[in-house]
């Protein structure tokens, strides 16, 4: 029996359970718990709140993934599940019969949701597991009598209604429950709205971050001492970091010393695996720092910065936690000077663990993708190729596309169309592109059968878009 398509009789049977509030409350001590998700799901589709809030605190399995099945900002809906964990917290004499350890509010897909209703979040929907075997899958807060209450958050300019009422909720909790905000999203964010926040929800435990922030050096080094305290953070994308000040409270000095505080504090994560940096507010000499002070070796990196230089390049490539990296992407304009040795030595640092590799919109030269050919024939685990927008022509595409025949792992692959599809002006040549992709992928099918490939023209610089081969040729909007 399925959650999402119940019998007749059974959904007929809620529906008209749920008409009835008092019998449905009084009945819910003695309904079998397979019957709960479905019968969640009915009342939380047709609004009973009481109910509701009367389920939360009944709720016979150790996971609710409420936030799975909240689509839009609902305070309402909130605060009937929220009131059923006071409730719950109430009626501590009955926490022994009550299974409820997670409150899960993050709006994202669950498993709980999609399985049989017998089966325990979390569980695999087929077979049975022992008690033992149960107890020892649960993570160690959920063997604890302390309610735990995970949610995101994406900070804005203003709390929205449901995170204010949740951020009054939990500060009255502290203690009675275990909150927890594994991913954290901070967007021009004014400083008292992330202080409360993170002293409400604890920064230890933010294993996410995003940052997209202009702030003054003071807000800087505000939240430079919280972003010191993730110290279980394994994913720090910084969107964009810039800085504005008053040239007459803040010199030069001061914006140096408090973006220095920031990024020193990243020496204090030991579990940092995934990087990203694009387009925000640092010079040489911070790129120098950053990687300076990792400590994790990082399984993901990707560097986008229009004045990411060959220096910064070097300093990469001497970097001793990049040498696992399984993912790495370089996205920048500024790279037409580059020595292709900082490149070689760090793609030959990797290639035994690379899989994913894109070095995009880089102005590097035949001779620079030339000399990086031999290095990229050694990487042996890669899956995934990407060189879009990067200046290549057409005997040099060949000879890239020679060095990569012999990865079997390869499974999907991105290349720019070579110089001679355009024209003097740069506009696309059409049936010189289509024609020599066709001869390119051609010559690939020699070698091996590639399985996702595609060919494509710098995006049109009216309609955004590129023209690709995969086989048979798309063109943007402009050119069709």
């Amino acid at each position: 029996m399925s959650l999402e398509a119940p019998s007749t009789l059974l959904g007929l049977s809620m529906k008209s359970l749920l008409r009835h509030e008092a019998l449905a409350i009084s009945v819910l001590q003695k309904l079998p718990r397979e019957l709960f998700p479905s019968l969640f799901k009915e009342a939380f589709k047709s609004r009973h709140m009481n109910i509701l809030t009367v389920m939360v605190a009944e709720w016979p399995f150790s996971c609710l993934p409420v936030g799975a099945l909240i689509q839009y900002s609902d305070v309402v809906i909130l605060q009937a599940v929220l009131d059923g964990v006071d409730m719950l917290l109430k009626q501590r004499v009955h926490l022994r019969r009550s299974k409820l350890r997670v409150l899960d509010l993050r709006k994202v897909r669950h498993v709980f949701w999609d399985v049989w209703p017998g089966i325990e979040c979390g569980e695999s929907s087929t077979g049975t597991l022992s008690k033992e075997q149960k107890e020892n899958d649960l993570p160690r807060y959920a063997l604890r009598q302390r309610l735990k209450v995970v949610t995101d958050f994406y900070l804005n300019v203003a709390l929205d209604k449901e995170q204010a009422y949740l951020l009054q909720w939990a500060q009255q909790q502290q203690g009675a429950v275990r909150l927890r905000c594994p991913k954290m999203i901070i967007c021009n964010t004014p400083e008292q709205v992330f202080v409360m926040v993170l002293n409400t929800f604890k920064p230890y435990y933010i294993e996410e971050l995003h940052l997209s922030i202009c702030w003054t050096p003071r807000a800087l080094s505000r939240f430079a001492h919280c972003f010191g305290q993730m110290r279980k953070l394994c994913k720090l994308h910084v969107v964009r970091i810039s800085i504005y000040t008053n040239k007459a409270v803040y010199t030069l000095e001061d914006i140096e010393k408090y973006t220095t505080r920031f990024l020193v504090q990243i020496s204090k994560l030991k579990y940092l695996q995934d990087l990203l940096i694009n387009d925000s507010y640092f010079s040489s000499e911070h790129m120098k720092q950053l990687f300076r002070c990792l400590k994790s070796p990082l399984e993901s990196l990707s560097i986008k910065l229009r004045k990411f230089s060959p220096s910064d390049l070097k300093h990469l490539s001497e970097c001793q936690w990049i040498f696992q990296l399984k993912h790495l992407t370089l996205f920048s304009a500024s790279l037409f000077n580059l020595c292709p040795t900082a490149l070689q030595v760090l793609l030959k640092s990797v290639e035994d663990t690379l899989q994913t590799l894109q070095i995009r919109h880089c102005c590097i030269r035949d001779s620079q993708h030339s000399a990086l050919l031999p290095v990229l024939s050694q990487c042996l685990q890669l899956t995934s190729v990407n060189f879009y927008d990067t200046v290549i022509s057409l005997s040099v595409l060949k000879d890239l596309l020679q060095s990569l025949a012999n990865l079997s792992k390869l499974t999907e692959e991105h290349y720019p169309a070579p110089l001679e599809c355009y024209d003097d002006r740069g506009h696309v040549l059409v049936n010189k592109f289509a024609n020599v992709c066709l001869d390119l992928l051609n010559t690939i099918r020699v070698k091996r059968q590639p399985k996702v490939i595609y060919f494509a023209t710098n995006s049109c610089r009216k309609c955004l878009q590129r023209c690709v081969f995969d086989g048979k040729t798309r063109l943007c909007p402009c050119l069709s």
